[in-house]
């Protein structure tokens, strides 16, 4: 039997932007594409049940230490207001966006960013909004497994909400082999149960 949502449930959907999720996209994530119809009927459950649904993006500025133009390890991804910053045009959405990475922070999860010469790290709004929804569980999905979602998901732990990652709706990186299964190990480690 398939996973319940509920209305104390929540579905986070991490960065299914074109740049992750297209092929044509920067940083494009194998198998990108393909989680979006997964995603979607994830989603459909999730709002039936009266779930809040919420989606992480990455929101870059045209020049960041993230990126590796300007220090960085990645490659320009997802600048505000680009067609690489847009959610796949396949995927519904309902519900609210937090941005990240705005003003030029580093960090992975949906939760916080650091500032990248200092360090210091800021709450988003996702934690402060879950809690106006009384939201006690969440469901992590999205791209990539061993980056964002590996740090949205142990981030939840941490703000102390009962946390599941959803795999089918998931792809990974691998900037080093086996980097997506290193990442779900991490998730379990962390009492995160994978469904």
């Amino acid at each position: 039997m398939p996973f319940a949502y509920d209305a104390t449930t929540a579905l986070i959907v991490v960065d299914v932007q074109n740049d992750f999720a297209d092929p044509d996209g920067a940083l494009a994530v194998e198998g990108g594409t393909e989680v979006v119809t997964l995603i979607n009927a994830e989603i459909e459950r999730a709002v039936e049940a009266g779930s809040l649904v919420v989606y992480t993006a990455d929101w870059h500025p045209e020049s960041t230490p993230h990126f590796a133009k300007d220090g960085g390890v990645w490659p320009v991804h997802c600048v505000a207001n680009t067609w690489g910053s847009e959610f796949h045009p396949d995927l519904v959405v309902k519900g609210p966006v937090v941005r990240k990475g705005v003003d030029g922070e580093d960090g992975y999860s949906g939760f916080s960013v650091a500032d990248p010469e200092s360090g210091e790290v800021t709450a988003t709004q996702l934690a402060s909004l879950l809690r106006s929804h009384q939201v006690e569980r969440v469901v992590v999905t999205g791209l990539a497994t061993d980056y964002c979602v590996k740090e949205t998901a142990l981030d939840a732990v941490r703000q102390g909400f009962n946390t599941l990652f959803f795999s089918a709706g998931s792809r990974a990186v691998n900037l080093n082999a086996g980097d997506g299964a290193s990442a779900i190990l991490a998730m379990v480690e962390a009492n995160i149960e994978v469904l």
